[in-house]
């Protein structure tokens, strides 16, 4: 038997650094949760002030890119390595429905 054993030979150590792992992952979580609470409160806020509709939409649309974004990376765990494959999956499918709403928002206005 060899003195020098790597991390995953040793049970106790995989298990810390699971743990302080989960730890990391779960007050990311947790943060981003409250970032989107407030991006929410931002949104009902200007909806509230019955901002114009030229300014409401974009910053709506906006704040729910950004909520998206959020959830993928944070909530789905996309920012973890393993998950090319649903992520090209996912940002193909992106892709094709901003070229399709590209594709009939210039049919219809041209």
């Amino acid at each position: 038997m060899t003195t020098n054993q790597s991390n995953s030979d040793n049970p106790r150590l995989n298990l810390d650094y699971r743990k302080k792992r989960n730890a990391e992952d779960m007050k990311m979580q947790v943060i981003s949760f409250g970032m989107m609470l407030f991006l929410t409160l931002i949104a009902f806020f200007a909806v509230y002030q019955e901002f114009s509709g030229w300014y409401i939409m974009p910053v709506i649309v906006l704040l729910a890119v950004v909520q998206v974004i959020f959830q993928l990376y944070y909530f789905m765990h996309m920012n973890h390595k393993g998950h090319t494959i649903p992520a090209f999956f996912l940002y193909s499918g992106v892709l094709v429905a901003l070229l399709t709403i590209l594709a009939f928002v210039t049919i219809i206005w041209w």
